[in-house]
Parts: C-alpha cells; structure tokens; sequence
C-alpha cells in the first residue's frame, strides 16, 4: 500500500493526540485491537507495536515515523529493510512531554504547547545506518518517550518495511538462520544446477511453519525478499508514483485512482500529459530476467533449462508462512557448463561416412580437396526421417535441402576450396546416414531409386502358402534380394518404425529370412516393374517383406517393409 507523506505538523498533531488518549501498546492487551484498526497507522506516520508495515520514500525527501516506549527499561528493536534502493535511516529518542502544566494545576497542557515543545527537542541519536542490508537497532533496555525513525533514498523513489516491537524475545517474527547459512552449489551441469542448504531452526526445532523461496537472476544476489518482489513488480503503477509539486498533493488521492472528498462519485482522469509520461516510463521498462518459485520446506532444489555457458545468482529466503515475514541466506552464484563443443568430421575423397545425429542435434563435416576442381559431388543417403543438409564453401552456402532416401548434389568447384557440410537430424527422433563426398564422380555409391519405394501386395493371389508382391525398378541395372520374417498379430507400426532403417543391409539378416536375390532394369520407366511370389509361407500367419537393391559399390537401400498374412483357409 501506498504511503503518503505527510507534512510534520499533523503528525505531530496525531502523536500528541494518540499520546494524550494513551496509544495502544502491548502492555495494554489491546495489540490485536491496534492490527486491525489499520487506520491507526497506515494513514499516519506511527509504528504499530509487534507489526511490520511497508513504506514508500521520494527521493531526496526524508520520511519519518514514530512511537512511543512508555514504560523505562524496556527492551525494543527496530527493524528496516530497504526493498529496491539504499536507505540511510537513523532512530532518535526524545523525552515526552509532562502530562501537567507548568502551574501545577494538574491540568494538561493545551496540545499546541505540546506539538510546539516535541519540535523544540532535537533529541538524542540513538542508532544510524546506510546501505542496501536489513538492518537492526536492538536494545535490551529502553528509556520511555518518543521514538523517530527518519529514512531518507538518495538514489530514486523507493519502497522499504519497518517492523518494531517491544517483546523481541517473545515475538521473533523473522525465520532464525542455521548456524551455517550459506547455500551450496552440490551439481553443475550444462542446463542444470542443484542447490542445498541448511534448514531453519525455526522450522527444524521450534516446528514453525517455514517455507523456502528459491530466486535465480543473472545480474546480483538479493539481500531481501522484499527487493525481489519490487523487482518483480518494476512495472507496476506503484513504482512510478508522481512526485510532489505544484500538480501533486499529498492528499489528492485522484493521482492514485481514487476519488477525492470534494469529487465523491465523479472520475478526475488523468491529464495528457501525465498520461503521456506514465506511458514513456513503462516503456521505458525492460523485462525483468528473474525467477522466483516458493518449494515447501525441502532444503535441496535443482534449477533446470538454464542457459549453457552463463552465470546465474541464487537466493534463498526462509518465509514464516504465519507472519508472512522473511529472512535470506548467503546467496551464491555459479556459472552452467559449457555445451560440448561440436568435432568436426573429416571426409575423404570418395569414402562413405556413416553419421549419428541425435533428435534435434546436429553435425558438422568438412571435406578439403587436395587438388584443384571443376566440381564436387555430395551424396546422401538418409536411413530414416527426412535430414537437412547445409554446404557452404570458404564461408558462402550453397546449398540448402531436405534429404530423405538417397540423393545427390553436384556443386561447381574451386580451386584449394573447402567445404563445410552441417547435418540437422529430425525432430522425431535420432537420425542415421551415409555420405560421400568426391571430385571424381563415376559411378555412384549408392544404387539408384525410382520415386516410389512402396512393395505393393496382390491380395487376389494370396493363399494359404503363398504371398505375390511387386516393386517398381530403374533403368540401372541392380541387384534386388528380398526376405521375409514371421512376426506376431499384434505387431504395430512403432515396431515397424523401428525397423525401417533403410541403412541396413541383407547382411543384418539371418540366412535363413533369405528368399532370393535377382537382378533388374527397364530402360522404359512404364515397365520397370518386377513381380515374386514368395511360397513356403504358413495358414494364417503374418509374414513382413523386405526388398533390398544392391549398387555397385556394395552399399545397400532398403525398400519399404510390407506386411502381409497368408489365408488361414484355402
């Protein structure tokens, strides 16, 4: 909530007053009462006894608050923590004015004497402190009378909490750290970074309700959740209040979207140019790079899909989940690993090279010529899904494809040029492959392919021991070998997914799956179409056909497989 500033005057007024109809304390049993009658302070510049309340201080403009210790020797703490700037604060201590009049007339004092002496005291400076950390004034025994706190920010507008008390020993509203309260870095990995800490005693020991917030930044450590939360909300209306002046008054509650007493039931809309620099501020805002997640009481958390290569900031809070109120460890900061720096793969003038790429991965493969060349063959056999082939030569691509089956590229060459080839796999899964690179193209490594790989099965001239299928060929004369493997009903197309690497060869397979090799080509494409028959097959079993065309280099494709089931009765 928004507090605002309020001219010395008045709350010398209200202290006075409160003082002299004796301000609620915890002496009196009337704190509960003092809680929920926010009016009492959250309006007013008076602490509540045992109640940590939010501020919020321009720059350049003190803020004061105050309270009133009544009774001598009692012991007292102040609490502040700065939310999103530095604070300087100091806490002084001046004498209450007596009750009776100077004639002895046992008469109070009419209350503008009184305002006129409290201003008249300086009083006595009892604590001070400047900087960002949650700072405490604590003291066992504390002289009665009036308390202020004045903070003043130097660097901009800022939000800030207070908390004081009178009964520290009994209250300890804050979460106590461990005797160790630093947090630890246990695992560092490239995407992922575990984090342990010792637990609170007041969760461990004193059974408190106590839960862990865990922040991950890349710019500092926080030193309060309360600066975390105004990070977070950097972009509300909030953080961006007008500043006094001659357009602003203190008690112009219109500026914060509420109705003045003079304009009850009308909207005073901002003007143009309010308007306009609201705008210019939140766009002025970038995005705010911080994480906050609150994980129960567990003492050990990993941090997942961080950034290879870049350092992060950790903080843990203890947050008492009754009194909502917290208290940080000693942040760390580590750095994720670096991602495995990619080898490059050297090719040889016309070798095939078998490439493992894994699901959404990459590889990179270089081929340098050793002699001058009018052009440059790549060619690529893609065992599985679709893969996409990248070549730049000295730096300039070239080349830019989708691969799926077997291909190949003829690029112009150039003298002493070197060519770097990039493989992206599929986003299905891993994918396999072969490549050859090569300057002297003469016959190709692998063996042709019409358009149409599909084995069609002829269900008219199924029977009981028999299967007739036909596959389309290619006017280069190759070597087919088909085989057959009984496989159960129930198989399914994952199975068969698995199956269907088109990089492996007859040689994979048991002798006994073998049902011929044969050798075909058609110079007219209309006809090149071969047909088998398959015998020897079981009633009513399921049999899975594999056709297999064989280049001249000995390297292999495989058509797709076909799955088809003899008649159980004939």
């Amino acid at each position: 909530m928004r507090t605002i500033p309020v001219p010395v005057s008045i709350v010398l007024f209200f202290i006075v007053f409160a003082w002299a109809q004796k301000l609620p304390t915890r002496d009196e049993e009337l704190f509960q009462m003092q809680i929920r009658d926010k009016s009492v302070y959250h309006h007013s510049s008076v602490i509540p006894d045992g109640a940590e309340i939010s501020g919020y201080v321009f720059r350049d403009t003190p803020k004061r608050y105050y309270f009133v210790v009544e009774e001598d020797n009692t012991p007292l703490s102040v609490t502040v923590t700065p939310c999103d700037a530095p604070l300087e604060w100091k806490l002084s201590l001046q004498e209450l004015p007596e009750e009776s009049s100077g004639d002895g007339s046992g008469q109070p004092e009419p209350l503008d004497q009184q305002k006129q002496q409290i201003m008249d005291e300086e009083g006595t400076e009892l604590f001070s402190y400047k900087g960002n950390d949650v700072e405490s004034y604590v003291a066992t025994s504390s002289p009665s009378g009036l308390y202020q706190l004045e903070l003043l920010s130097n660097e901009k507008d800022t939000n800030f909490k207070v908390y004081a008390t009178t009964t520290p020993e009994s209250d300890q509203p804050y979460p106590e750290m461990p005797y160790d309260p630093r947090v630890d870095v246990t695992s560092l990995g490239r995407t992922t970074i575990t984090l342990a800490w010792k637990p609170s005693p007041t969760g461990s020991l004193m059974k408190q309700p106590i839960q862990y917030c865990v922040v991950i930044n890349k710019e500092h450590n926080f030193k309060s959740l309360c600066a975390v939360e105004a990070k977070l909300s950097a972009d509300d209306a909030f953080m961006i209040a007008p500043k006094p002046g001659l357009d602003f008054s203190p008690f112009d509650f219109s500026h914060f979207g509420f109705p003045s007493e003079n304009d009850s039931g009308k909207e005073r809309p901002l003007s143009k140019s309010a308007t306009a620099k609201i705008t210019r501020s939140y766009a002025a805002k970038q995005k705010v790079d911080i994480q906050k997640v609150c994980i129960g009481n567990k003492s050990i958390f990993t941090v997942s899909d961080l950034k290879p290569d870049t350092q992060y900031y950790f903080d843990i809070f203890a947050v008492n989940t009754v009194t909502n109120m917290s208290t940080a460890y000693v942040g760390t900061f580590a750095k994720t690993k670096e991602e495995a720096k990619q080898k490059t793969v050297e090719l040889k003038d016309g070798k095939v090279t078998d490439v493992f790429i894994k699901r959404k991965g990459s590889k990179f493969l270089r081929f340098a010529p050793v002699s001058s060349h009018q052009k440059v063959m790549f060619y690529v056999h893609s065992c599985l899904d679709a893969i996409q082939i990248q070549v730049r030569r000295d730096g300039k691509l070239l080349l830019s494809q989708n691969v799926e089956g077997v291909r190949h590229f003829q690029l112009r060459g150039k003298p002493k040029a070197k060519y770097l080839i990039r493989l992206r796999g599929s986003r299905k899964g891993a994918s396999m492959l072969k490549i050859l690179a090569t300057t002297r193209p003469n016959k190709q490594p692998f063996p042709s392919l019409p358009e149409d790989t599909r084995i069609k099965a002829f269900d008219k001239l199924r029977t009981c021991t028999s299967a007739t299928v036909a596959w389309l060929g290619t006017q280069e004369r190759n070597k087919f070998c088909i085989y057959k493997k009984e496989v159960d009903d129930n198989y399914n197309e994952e199975q068969r997914r698995r199956e269907q690497n088109q990089c492996m060869g007859p040689d994979t397979r048991k002798k006994s799956e073998k049902v011929l090799c044969k050798y075909f080509h058609s110079q007219n494409l209309q006809k090149a179409v071969t047909t088998e028959t398959i015998k020897g097959l079981e009633p009513g079993r399921s049999y899975l056909l594999d056709v297999y065309v064989v280049g001249h280099g000995g390297h292999s494709v495989k058509y797709q497989s076909k799955l088809v089931k003899t008649r159980k009765f004939c």
